[in-house]
This record gives structure tokens, sequence and C-alpha cells, in this order.
């Protein structure tokens, strides 16, 4: 088991607040977990008994309506920690997550967070920060699945997965979503998705290789994400 102090995953998110002797301790007590790809890590309405740090791997954290629908709200990949708006607000898991792939996950429990939240000023801190920012990404999905047409919603997100995974050997956005997964994204058809993401393609805009996408025109996509 790998140790949290020598972990370079910690660099980027709350942990690096953290001093050794908290390291150590959360070392001492967390769980590695291994999640396969289809595997959910949280399921919404579900308690929460701690906090989890992804080393490796995607997933996707999904809302399901009420007629069964799953609506996709965000995606993470290693480095990114779940959790603590749960161990906060001492409410049921919101979001399901589920893995895009396999994932190597540390688990934290929760009394150790709370204790270390109490302790350390620039940990809680930085949480307050993380929560504040999904709580405006939440703000900025809402207005524009309100405001903006599926198109322009498609564009937005193909910039997005580019921005958070990056881009594979061949310049692809470095995940794999099924076309169901894309519409799910953007509030839309899965027919529609695939009639837009064939028409992105005819006009050269992105390029479609196996189940990737292939951005071949940011400037463009960028235009329509904003209605140019």
């Amino acid at each position: 088991m790998s140790k949290c102090g020598q972990c370079i995953i910690k660099r980027f998110n709350s942990l690096k607040a953290l001093t050794q002797e908290e390291l150590e301790k959360f070392s001492d007590h967390k769980t590695s977990l291994f999640i396969k790809k289809g595997e959910n890590l949280m399921t919404e309405g579900n308690p929460i008994n701690g906090l989890y740090c992804i080393r490796d791997g995607k997933a996707k954290l999904t809302k399901l309506s009420t007629n069964g629908k799953e609506q996709i709200i965000k995606f993470v990949k290693g480095g990114d920690i779940l959790g603590q708006r749960s161990i906060l607000s001492d409410e049921p898991v919101g979001l399901n997550t589920t893995a895009l792939e396999d994932m190597h996950v540390c688990f934290i429990p929760k009394q150790d967070i709370l204790d270390t939240i109490r302790e350390n000023g620039q940990f809680s801190l930085n949480i307050m920060k993380v929560i504040s920012h999904q709580l405006n990404q939440a703000n900025t999905l809402i207005s524009q699945m309100a405001q903006k047409p599926v198109k322009e919603r498609l564009a937005e997100t193909l910039l997005s997965l580019e921005e958070i995974f990056g881009v594979d050997n061949d310049g692809c956005i470095d995940v794999v979503l099924t076309r169901e997964e894309i519409a799910n994204t953007i509030g839309t058809a899965t027919e529609s998705a695939i009639r837009l993401l064939s028409n992105l393609k005819k006009d050269g805009v992105i390029d479609l290789i196996n189940k990737k996408v292939k951005i071949s025109d940011k400037n463009a996509l960028k235009n329509m994400s904003e209605g140019y």
C-alpha cells in the first residue's frame, strides 16, 4: 500500500495542506480500493463514511431523473477527491459515481477528515474552496441546460472534456464515452447526439477515431459554444 506522504496525487487536491504527521495518520487508517470499469464507487442516496481520493482512472458523476434517465453532471479523474460535501453536511451521497475505466482509489475514514478539518485551517479552507467551486459548476450547468441550444452544449462539452482529460498520442480526447453518455451529458436523445457529432465531423470541426473524439478546429468549436 502506498504512503500518502509519497503520493504525488496529493499535490492536486486539498490534501496538499496536510502536515507530515497528518499524512502518516491518513496512511495508517486508509483503505485501498480497486473499482472495475462500470462499477459504482458511490451510490446516490447512500450514507458515506469517509472521503475518496482517486489515484488513477476516470469516472462519471450522474443523477437519475424520476423516469430513470441518467444525467451526467461532471467527470473526475486521478487527483480528484469525492465525498467532502456529504461528510460536512452529514447527508447521503447526492450523485452516483461510476468508473469509466478501472480505478485505484484510497478511502480515508470520516472521523480522520473531521478531526483534521478542526485542527488544520488551510485544509479546511481548501475543502471549502472545492465545494464552492463545485457549487459554481452546478449553477453553470443549470444555466447552460436552460439557455443554450443542444449544439452549443455539445461544443462546450467537447472542449471541457479535452481540458479535463487532455489528449492521447493520436490527439484524441483521452477518455472513451459512448454516444449515449455524450447525449446524457448534454441532455438530449442519443440519436440527436450521433447526428450532431456526424455533422461536426462533416464540417471538419472534429474527427471520430474508433470510440474517441479528436478536436480538429478548436476555434470553430469555441465559436460554436458561444453561439457564433
